[in-house]
């Protein structure tokens, strides 16, 4: 086996241990790059059908790239797609202009997910994030017990040795299963170059600019890049010392900001 074959083999163990012990779980899927390859995983560890829904938490602010992509492989890969929104605070109008970036993410990203996750009684979630993606995530585990109030304490997350997992949750909580902690950002790449997973256009430079990182549109900017193949992406990858997030606005504004958001239960 080759070093992709390896992360493969570890990922689809684990999303399979998580199906053993959920039968109630779903997949997040954000329609960026990790979360796609997560769900080419999925559909590889049962054989080409994902055996539970898939969640996309919309904001109503993602790029229009974004939905065109979801709903067409949505459609293709015969997905149970569930579309999570917190109506009450659309309604109320908030939006990443007129209100706090903190307080937005929160209400239309990690407040969708804790209604959806209540409405469906899911036990389980499977998650596309990976330790070297943003610090706070180097904290993370496998197999992740939020509270019943959603909330994380990443001081008090179980030990994980010798691929031993604490895959059970007490009746109060639920557990967010991270297959790809193990991944890297140029290992996602070459994983999808390798399988010929399907790519969001936007990560594909255009004018001398592409997104490195896929969010909602006010808070989620373009590097500068010429970078329009998958083999130009992972060339780029392997000489910049630019963050992956750099252009995610909601990671600059306070140096703990992922913190508070992730210890509230956001993904």
């Amino acid at each position: 086996m080759d070093h992709l074959d390896e992360l493969e083999n570890k990922s689809i163990y684990i999303i399979r241990e998580a199906f053993h012990d959920f039968k109630d779980m779903a997949l997040l899927w954000s329609i960026g790059k990790d979360s796609t390859t997560l769900l080419w995983l999925c559909m590889k560890a049962f054989f080409g059908k994902l055996p539970f829904p898939a969640v996309h938490i919309d904001t109503t602010f993602k790029f229009p790239e974004m939905y065109e992509f979801r709903d067409k492989y949505a459609k293709e890969f015969n997905l149970n797609l569930i579309v999570g929104k917190n109506e009450e605070a659309l309604k109320k109008g908030v939006n990443y202009q007129d209100t706090d970036t903190f307080e937005c993410t929160h209400l239309l990203k990690t407040e969708a997910l804790k209604q959806t996750i209540a409405k469906h009684k899911f036990k389980a979630l499977l998650v596309g994030i990976r330790r070297d993606e943003h610090g706070i995530r180097a904290k993370e585990r496998y197999f992740s017990p939020r509270n019943k109030d959603f909330k994380w304490n990443y001081k008090d997350q179980p030990a994980e040795l010798w691929d031993q997992y604490k895959s059970k949750a007490e009746e109060d909580v639920h557990l967010r299963v991270h297959p790809l902690l193990h991944w890297t950002e140029q290992d996602i790449w070459e994983y999808t170059k390798r399988e010929n997973i399907p790519v969001n256009k936007l990560y594909f430079a255009k004018d001398g600019k592409r997104f490195r990182s896929l969010g909602c549109m006010p808070i989620t900017k373009p590097i500068k890049s010429e970078a329009d193949t998958i083999d130009k992406v992972i060339e780029e990858i392997k000489n910049t010392k630019e963050a992956e997030r750099a252009g995610r606005l909601q990671d600059k504004e306070q140096a703990n900001t992922m913190e508070k958001l992730r210890s509230l239960g956001y993904m």
